[in-house]
């Protein structure tokens, strides 16, 4: 029986690609993620929503803080992979990346940047698979100028895949 849902429509949202990073102790993680949202303007909140089965959600389950990274349309595939398609399981994702540590203690990612803000867990909501996590803002910066990377433009573009933890991901037939 084919799949009723066609999830080709869920592209046509419009989307950032952003890295969201966190810390659990000394371990640093971060991921692409294209969900990251302001929800207030005061104070002013941020929503983020991350796969459960990623490890970035256990880091920020437990430490209450994230970071995120506003990636520039000049970001290379070469860059985005590493954050898109391997685990900090198995890899350490900040060995040949550009980063501080922000205020929270979360890595912030200034390469391919066009800005960083860091939050405080505030509220958690469990939407099944993903977690929403709402934060106060606590800091931000603009790194550089430039426009941010949309994830038609990573589809189109670059010609990048959604992976499998993804809402977009669609199996390759």
């Amino acid at each position: 029986m084919p799949d009723p849902m066609d999830r080709r429509p869920f592209r046509d949202l419009s989307y950032g690609l952003y890295i969201v990073t966190a810390r659990d102790g000394e371990r640093l993680n971060g991921q692409i993620v294209n969900t990251v949202i302001q929800v207030t303007s005061e104070p002013p909140r941020l929503a983020v929503i991350i796969n459960k089965k990623n490890l970035t959600h256990g880091f920020i389950k437990r430490s209450k803080v994230f970071g995120v990274t506003v990636l520039d349309d000049s970001a290379p595939m070469i860059f985005i992979g590493p954050f898109g398609f391997k685990s900090g399981r198995e890899v350490n994702k900040f060995e040949k990346v550009k980063f501080k540590v922000g205020t929270t203690g979360c890595p912030l990612v200034i390469e391919h940047a066009l800005s960083v803000l860091e939050a405080e867990v505030v509220d958690e909501i469990d939407v099944g698979t993903h977690t929403i996590f709402v934060g106060d803002a606590v800091s931000s910066e603009t790194i550089n100028p430039g426009r941010p990377l949309t994830y038609r433009f990573y589809h189109e573009v670059l010609k990048g895949k959604s992976p499998k933890n993804a809402p977009t991901y669609i199996k390759e037939k």
